[in-house]
């Protein structure tokens, strides 16, 4: 072996340079680019394969195969989107207009948005829905797990494929790679469409564990649709003794936005089975309410940051308001100074925070924004009862959004997520009022309360703020 060695050595150098190169040419931020050339030049044996694994913000092959569909007659993108264009939103003056050339889902009117508070709300209302199903079924999660939670959900979908239920579920790779196979191989048997999301899939995405399928989706028939924080498992109805309550937040969604969800759907089940679900998805969306609504999906395959972008545009819109719900706190530049300069404008900022961490780095690495977010009418709060998982924003009195993007790197760069943003003044009274109680089991925290931590804390802090544009 050391015979060998410095040939070896050689040939990560080469390919270290050339990688180098690369990321002079592709990192997004010049920072990022700078870091990786020289860890590259300087360490090539140890720096390649963390650059093969991470080094790319981009998903390839995504959009190229989505173009697939559009070549064929059933099922095309333009035909599953003709629905939900004849119930868009037209009048001047909403607050949902510029989201709209984002995704290239145009807004809809005559929606109706419920809050299911936590995972026994969340899960009763999917599992029923699931029963009345009577054509199909479309679902998707970023984790599901092989317990109580996860074997009900199993149970129920074989049940409904009995009845000849046509079920297409698709579980991220990453995120449910402790998911058995027996599961899997249970609900193939009883004839139900179960695939991974294929984040490695492609030569060019082979060695890249960074990109995941965070969305969290159930439609059924097209008439309603689930999106939120809650991934399956016995841990998001509180039953994790290390965790205790876990604070999660779903809607129920009908009206011409489920049209818009099950087309986010679509495209991610063609990336990794090369085939619409053999469905017609073209049905006409049941009206159930008054409220405005655009489903935002967002991810590392867009030409545009779409998360990101979405964020920024959502802060820059309050005038009185902004309440802020999410377990990660890592922003990006361009959302530190849009909630920099709403402060400064006079709009009152709440952030809600976990007290409790589930992911280490994550939790050290908010902390280095204290500095930057102490401004007058910026205020954190860390949630005691638990830990806090909801992605909720609040915007004045008739703006809010429900979601699974965190505001960190992760979301805002990496993963595919699907969010509703609902311009209604009631499901808006309704998230102040769900916020407001998550507030009072909140305490304040802020610049004070890291100045006066321990040394070794705040060097936690910084090494772990390193790692940001990656956690």
């Amino acid at each position: 072996m050391i015979k060998f060695f410095p040939e070896l050595y050689t040939i990560f150098h080469f390919f270290s340079l050339i990688a180098a190169v690369h990321a002079g040419l592709t990192v997004r931020t010049s920072q990022g680019a700078v870091a990786w050339a020289v860890s590259l030049v300087a360490f090539p044996p140890l720096a390649l394969p963390l650059y093969l694994m991470f080094g790319r913000n981009k998903f390839n092959g995504y959009i190229e195969t989505l173009r697939e569909i559009n070549s064929k007659n059933k099922n095309s993108l333009l035909q599953l989107g003709s629905p939900l264009s004849r119930h868009k939103v037209t009048r001047s003056g909403t607050k949902l207009e510029y989201f709209d050339r984002l995704t290239k889902l145009p807004a809809s009117q005559k929606n109706f948005v419920e809050l299911l508070i936590d995972g026994k709300a969340t899960f009763d209302a999917i599992f029923d829905a699931i029963k009345r199903a009577d054509t199909y079924i479309l679902i998707e999660f970023f984790i599901v797990h092989d317990d109580e939670t996860g074997t009900r959900l199993k149970d129920h979908l074989i049940a409904k494929a009995k009845t000849g239920v046509k079920i297409f579920f698709l579980y991220d790779e990453v995120g449910s790679n402790k998911l058995g196979s027996q599961y899997i191989s249970d609900m193939r048997r009883a004839g139900i469409n179960i695939l991974p999301f294929w984040t490695t899939q492609g030569i060019r995405n082979r060695f890249q564990l960074n990109f995941r399928n965070h969305r969290k989706i159930v439609v059924v028939d097209g008439k309603v649709a689930f999106v939120g924080g809650h991934n399956v498992g016995d841990a998001y109805l509180g039953k994790d003794p290390g965790i205790g309550h876990w604070r999660d937040t779903h809607v129920k969604i009908r009206g011409a936005a489920v049209q818009a969800v099950q087309l986010a759907f679509t495209e991610d089940w063609y990336w990794s089975a090369r085939e619409t679900p053999d469905i017609d998805l073209r049905s006409e969306p049941f009206m159930a309410g008054d409220m405005d609504a655009i489903v935002l999906p967002s991810g590392p395959a867009s030409r545009l940051e779409v998360c990101s972008l979405t964020f920024v545009q959502l802060i820059n819109t309050a005038k009185k308001r902004l309440w802020i719900a999410s377990p990660y706190f890592v922003p990006n530049s361009a959302v530190v100074t849009a909630l920099q300069l709403a402060s400064l404008r006079g709009v009152k900022i709440r952030i809600m925070l976990p007290l409790k961490p589930d992911h280490l780095l994550v939790y050290l690495a908010s902390y280095s924004y204290l500095y930057q977010m102490s401004l007058p009418n910026i205020r954190f709060f860390r949630y005691e009862d638990g830990f806090m998982h909801q992605k909720v924003i609040l915007v004045d009195d008739d703006l809010a959004l429900v979601g699974t993007a965190n505001i960190d790197n992760r979301s805002l760069y990496l993963n595919f997520e699907i969010g509703i943003l609902v311009h209604d003044q009631v499901f808006a009274g309704e998230v102040e009022k769900m916020l407001e109680a998550d507030f009072l089991k909140c305490r304040e925290s802020g610049l004070k309360e890291y100045e006066n931590k321990s040394w070794v804390f705040k060097l936690s802090v910084r090494l772990s703020h390193l790692f940001s544009p990656i956690i």
